[in-house]
């Protein structure tokens, strides 16, 4: 028997993806966050593109920090009908994805470490939907400082 994940969900949970409102100031430091189940973007970035896409949001270019995944995928990857651009660079946040959209749109998501456990992963989905400013010290809570430390959010109520 083969067990397929269906695209957008974690132990049957959709918590993998959350995007400011459209309504929301655009002031913030991110759009919102993304949470992969592991450190490879050939694996990840099409469950990424296909939770976006049951959103409405198309991707067209993916960038991200090199140093952040285990490997590069290739610098162009078919994702259903779509041909989307990857490229990996040095200087970005190792904390951060960076998607064009739409055409033209920039769209800077949180990335949730993949080792995460589930309530801070959900926490941290929670508070990427909220606005955000440079000062906000929720940007500290969301982020872990190395990849194999998880850092619990603290001060924040479920629900």
């Amino acid at each position: 028997m083969t067990v397929q994940r269906a695209a957008g969900f974690r132990n049957g949970i959709d918590v993998r993806v959350r995007l400011r409102p459209a309504t929301a100031a655009t002031d913030g430091t991110f759009d919102g966050a993304w949470w992969p189940r592991s450190r490879l973007l050939s694996v990840e970035l099409p469950e990424l593109a296909a939770a976006l896409q049951s959103l409405g949001v198309r991707i067209d270019r993916f960038t991200y920090a090199v140093g952040a995944w285990d490997e590069p995928p290739a610098r162009k990857m078919l994702i259903g009908d779509r041909t989307v651009r990857t490229g990996g660079f040095a200087s970005m946040d190792q904390q951060l994805v960076s998607l064009t959209v739409d055409g033209e749109r920039r769209v800077d998501l949180l990335v949730v470490p993949p080792e995460a456990d589930a309530l801070t992963g959900v926490r941290a989905l929670r508070l990427a939907g909220l606005r955000e400013d440079a000062g906000n010290p929720q940007r500290g809570l969301l982020t872990a400082p190395s990849r194999s430390q998880v850092v619990p959010l603290t001060g924040v109520r479920a629900g």
